[in-house]
Parts: C-alpha cells; sequence; structure tokens
C-alpha cells in the first residue's frame, strides 16, 4: 500500500484543510472501500428497500449479500496474498509486462476454485427463486473480483479515479436497486445492487489495463508462489477465516435465525459486530497515510545501507531507528484509536437510540469495539512482519488470532447471552500482547534475521 500511499500523503501535507480532508478521505476510500460500499448500499436498500418488498424478501437479500461477501473473503485470502507478494516482487525488479495477465489469470482462476462451492450453495442447498439464485450467484462472483482487483489497485497512484469509482459504483447501486426493485421487486433490488458491484469491478479492470498497457501473457506466472511462499497462503486463510468465525460459530447459538429456505444468522450480533469495525476506520487511513509511508522510508534507508556495505554500527544505528520511528507511531496510534474507542462505548446508548438499534446489541457492540482495537493493531504488526519477510512468524500469529477466536467464542457459546462478545474480545487482546512482544523481539535481534535467521542462503 506505501505506493498510493505516497502520493496520497503529499495531499495531506498541503497548508490547507481541503488537501487534509481530501487526502484521509480517500485513505478511507482505497483501504475500506469494498467494504464501505457494501455496508453503506447494504444499509441503505435495507432501510428503505422496505417500500417495494416485503420483510422476508429483504431480509434474504440481506443474509445473500452477508454469505457473498464473507465466503469470498475467505476464499479469495489465500490466492490474493500469493498475488500480492507477485506484483510487489514484479514492481521491485521494475519489470511489470506480466500484470495484465496475472490479473486475468488470477479472476479466472478465483472464480474456477470457487465454482463448485458457489453452485452447490445456491442451486442445491438453498431454496430460493431461480432468479434470485442467479442474481446471488452472480453477485458472489461480483464481490470476489472485486477483492482480487484491488491487489492491483494499490499499486497505481491515481487515487482520483479510485475514489471516484467506488463513489459512482455505490450510487449507480443505491439508485439501480431503487429504480428496478419498485419494478420487479426484490430480483429488481438484487440486480441493482449487482450493477453497482459490476460499475465497481470493470471501471477497476479497465483503469489496470491502462495503467499497464502490456501484452496479457503469462497468465498464471503467479502459481510458483504458492509452493515458494505457502506461508503467506496460509496467512490469507487464517487471517480472514480469523475475522469470520465468531460470526459463524455465533449462528450456532439458541438465539440464531434459521430460516426455512436454509439460511441461518445471528443479526444481533453481525449487526453489533459490523458496528464495531467502523470504529477503527480512522486509524486504518491514518496507518495508511503516514505511518506505513514513514516506516517504509526508514526501511529502505536500512537495506540501503547494509547493500552499500555499512558498518555494524551504522547498522545498529539505523535499526534503532527503525523501532524508534515504530514505537512512537504505534503509541500516537494506540492513543488516538483508544480515544475513538472509549467515545463509542460511552456514546453508545444516545447512538443507538438515535438509530433505532435494538438495545439487545449493546453489550456485544461494546465488547466488539474493544476486540477491534486490539485486532487492528494486531493486523498492522502483521503489516510490518510481512514487510521483512517473516512469513512463518506472521502465519503462527495469525493462526494464533483464528484459533483463540474459535475457543473464545465457543466457551463464551456456553454461557450464555451475558458473554457473548468476549470470545473475540479475548482473541484480540491475547493476539495483540503475543504480537507485540514477539515482534519487538524480532526487532531487537534485526541484524541477525537480515544476515542469518531470514537469509535465504544461509538456509
Amino acid at each position: 500500500m506505501a505506493g498510493i500511499g505516497f502520493v496520497v500523503r503529499k495531499l495531506v501535507k498541503k497548508d490547507n484543510l481541503t488537501g487534509l480532508f481530501s487526502g484521509y478521505l480517500f485513505s478511507i476510500i482505497i483501504t475500506a472501500g469494498p467494504w464501505l460500499f457494501t455496508i453503506l448500499a447494504l444499509g441503505s436498500i435495507t432501510l428503505f428497500g422496505k417500500n417495494f418488498s416485503t420483510l422476508a424478501e429483504i431480509n434474504d437479500f440481506r443474509l445473500c449479500i452477508i454469505y457473498n461477501f464473507s465466503s469470498s473473503l475467505v476464499f479469495s485470502g489465500p490466492l490474493t496474498i500469493i498475488v500480492t507478494r507477485f506484483i510487489a516482487d514484479k514492481i521491485y525488479v521494475k519489470d511489470v509486462h506480466e500484470v495484465p495477465g496475472v490479473l486475468i489469470g488470477a479472476l479466472g482462476f478465483s472464480f474456477f476454485l470457487q465454482l463448485p462451492l458457489v453452485v452447490g450453495f445456491y442451486f442445491y442447498y438453498i431454496d430460493l427463486p431461480l432468479e434470485i439464485k442467479l442474481a446471488a450467484f452472480s453477485n458472489y462472483f461480483l464481490i470476489s473480483g472485486i477483492w482480487m482487483t484491488t491487489v492491483f489497485m494499490t499499486a497505481l497512484k491515481d487515487y482520483n479515479s479510485i475514489s471516484m469509482t467506488f463513489a459512482v459504483g455505490m450510487i449507480t447501486g443505491i439508485a439501480s436497486a431503487f429504480l428496478l426493485g419498485e419494478a420487479f421487486s426484490q430480483t429488481g433490488l438484487f440486480w441493482g445492487f449487482n450493477i453497482g458491484l459490476g460499475t465497481i469491478l470493470f471501471s477497476l479492470i479497465a483503469r489496470i489495463l491502462a495503467e499497464y498497457p502490456y501484452q496479457s501473457k503469462d497468465h498464471f506466472g503467479f502459481m510458483g508462489y504458492f509452493r515458494k511462499y505457502w506461508e503467506l497462503a496460509l496467512c490469507g486463510l487464517f487471517y480472514n477465516l480469523a475475522i469470520w468465525v465468531d460470526k459463524w460459530i455465533m449462528w450456532l447459538s439458541p438465539d440464531r435465525q434459521s430460516l426455512a429456505n436454509g439460511f441461518i444468522s445471528y443479526p444481533n450480533y453481525d449487526s453489533a459486530m459490523f458496528l464495531a469495525y467502523l470504529t477503527i476506520i480512522p486509524s486504518m487511513a491514518i496507518f495508511f497515510v503516514n505511518i506505513e509511508t514513514n516506516f517504509f522510508e526508514k526501511y529502505v534507508h536500512f537495506y540501503q545501507e547494509i547493500q552499500g556495505h555499512a558498518t555494524y554500527k551504522k547498522i545498529r544505528e539505523n535499526q534503532e531507528g527503525i523501532i524508534q520511528n515504530l514505537f512512537d507511531s504505534f503509541k500516537g496510534l494506540f492513543l488516538f484509536q483508544g480515544v475513538i474507542t472509549m467515545a463509542a462505548i460511552f456514546l453508545a446508548p444516545s447512538v443507538f437510540v438515535w438509530l433505532k438499534i435494538n438495545f439487545l446489541m449493546m453489550g456485544i457492540f461494546r465488547l466488539g469495539v474493544l476486540g477491534a482495537f486490539f485486532h487492528i493493531m494486531s493486523m498492522f504488526i502483521f503489516i510490518v512482519l510481512y514487510y521483512f519477510d517473516f512469513r512463518k512468524v506472521a502465519m503462527w500469529l495469525n493462526f494464533l488470532l483464528l484459533a483463540t477466536n474459535v475457543i473464545f467464542t465457543y466457551a463464551t457459546l456456553e454461557l450464555g447471552f451475558p458473554f457473548y462478545g468476549y470470545g473475540y474480545f479475548l482473541s484480540s487482546i491475547v493476539t495483540f500482547a503475543v504480537s507485540y512482544g514477539v515482534t519487538y523481539h524480532y526487532l531487537r535481534s534485526l541484524p541477525f534475521q537480515t544476515f542469518i535467521g531470514n537469509n535465504s542462503s544461509v538456509s
């Protein structure tokens, strides 16, 4: 993300409020575009769609989107992180001729792998009208395609076109859903939403192909990276599973909603966690614009000095500079996100009254906000580990997040409703504590890790 981050940082550093506001707005769209689009569009359609659809139809629509969003994220995770590494390596050696081919190959490979799952779920398991099954089927692959194209999007420098793509897509999706919903009810809502997603997906593909105007060839050049960087593939799987596994487990609770058509969910838990995740968006923007770019400069300087045969004393000084930079940055971010977290917890009753949200979600929401706070800090630590190529360490920490979320959520499920939400919170705080300690250890021994521990030649 650092590539486009430097461009946005220039906008933020302009000496006016417009630049500051625009820079952070662009960074929010770039870091959380698909997620924000889905939440805002789904919320608007759910709120106003009842004017031309029944509550049962709106609920089916909402559940299809949630199932598609979660499943596509999890099953795309290993491939997206492998393709990310492949593209990063190509950019590093200034050889990006394979990018168009890899984009097409990655999309095709991703769709091919997930096709049996989606066909089995919608055409053999879920009981819905055929036209809704077709709409949900298409919706899944549109969302999955957006996950993949965002990998290539981060290498672009044109934040204006990216932001405009998501804005136009969201407006188009909401407007189309209302227009088609009025004429075709639930089917119209679905296809209208799909039109918005399609606008985003195909606009991003067109923008990427315009940025890299080369012949489409070597479509599967990234496949060898699965063998070489298998730890990264597992990181992508474990992390995305960890995001959703507590929701899936809570769908087994006594308070779950089981529909005759086969859908299972727990709306109070799902909605509370979605709202909780919104509180971490400002920190994602700050990390993207300020922290990652500043760290990247220190990181590059450290390795350039080594390649220039710097003395051991100079290497140690650069190492201390990296550690101090990360410590200062994370301290500021920790305090910033802490203020937002506390404000969300204390203002929750007023916000719930204003938005007319069920107060049964209050406790889960507050625990979700606390969990999201430590979760996002852990994610930033993972990013630092990826930069230094500590793949095995990152893999085990991602697995820790997944395993603790499974264990703690199951435990709270047995304890009953008053403990719902504690599983995710405890998992996040344990993962953060362990990740912080492990990363600090590796950074303190960075010269050793660089020359010996993480040196492929030595291995």
